[in-house]
């Protein structure tokens, strides 16, 4: 058995005003595949540019174990020069993913080779992200603080994704108080006498090659497995609907402030009530 996901949109193109009505207005994913061709980042941009571009920067990485109190919000688990981590890529299956990297502040020479495409949404310009992976490695099922929508675009390689919207919340093991489900749920191969819930959980799923570009609606749930090394770019826009505006401003401005607190209060007791709570 397997999960219940179907096969997200595919398109080779799009325009403004048909992405706005078919995917936008009713918070639907798609996969355009041909939208970045005319980028310089499209021909240039791969592993070995970005080795040669940013080889000395001094890269933060993240691997796939468990939360623990003890860790800051987002405190990487280890560094590493880029000319390294992408000779690690290339040589064997790894764990470390690079997660939240802004590429403005850090390579600025890298802003001449893409665009700000015009969707119809305002793309906050100050922050463009890439993500990087190797074989395997993959990003826990989580959704974004601020409720964007998300414009993903994928570089060499290919990627499993897998969506699901706020309205499985209920059947995807949400920990509270938290952006995360269980983390011991392997998403690609649920084991459902564990986790008998997910299968009531009904999703989208897709793979990304060099090039696509990937829409994910407002506070989508994502999990994002590399099944070859490969790095990704996203842009994001500011949450339209008000409840996911305001779910953003309190996840920000409250469930943040007490998850910092009741760490620093509890320590792990806190971090196993709420997994407890989740299955609860």
């Amino acid at each position: 058995m397997s999960l219940d996901l179907s096969q997200i949109d595919r398109v080779k193109t799009i325009t403004k005003e048909d992405f706005i009505n078919n995917y936008f207005k009713p918070q639907k994913p798609v996969v355009i595949e041909n939208f970045i061709e005319d980028w310089p980042a499209y021909k240039k941009w791969s592993l070995a540019y970005m080795k040669e571009v940013a080889g000395e920067k001094v890269v933060p990485l993240y691997d796939d174990r468990p939360v623990d109190y003890k860790d800051g919000f987002n405190e990487p688990h280890a560094t590493m020069k880029m000319a390294d981590y992408v000779d690690l890529l290339k040589k064997e299956p790894t764990k470390f993913r690079i997660f939240l990297w802004n590429i403005l502040k850090e390579v600025p020479i890298l802003q001449k080779d893409f665009k700000y495409p015009d969707f119809g949404l305002r793309l906050m310009k100050g922050l463009p992200m890439l993500f990087f992976g190797g074989t395997d490695s993959y990003t826990f099922m989580h959704y974004d603080i601020d409720l964007a929508n998300i414009f993903h675009f994928h570089f060499e390689g290919k990627k499993e994704v897998i969506l699901f919207d706020q309205k499985q919340n209920k059947h995807l093991y949400k920990i509270p108080f938290s952006l995360i489900t269980r983390e011991d749920i392997d998403f690609s191969n649920p084991d459902f006498e564990k986790w008998p819930t997910l299968k009531n959980a009904k999703g989208y799923i897709a793979n990304l090659e060099h090039g696509n570009t990937l829409y994910m609606p407002e506070g989508y749930w994502h999990y994002m497995k590399y099944l070859t090394p490969g790095f990704s770019m996203s842009l994001r826009a500011i949450a339209r609907n008000p409840k996911n505006l305001g779910k953003a401003v309190y996840n920000v401005f409250v469930m943040r402030t007490i998850d910092n607190i009741m760490r620093r209060i509890r320590g792990q007791k806190w971090i196993d009530w709420k997994n407890e709570q989740a299955i609860k």
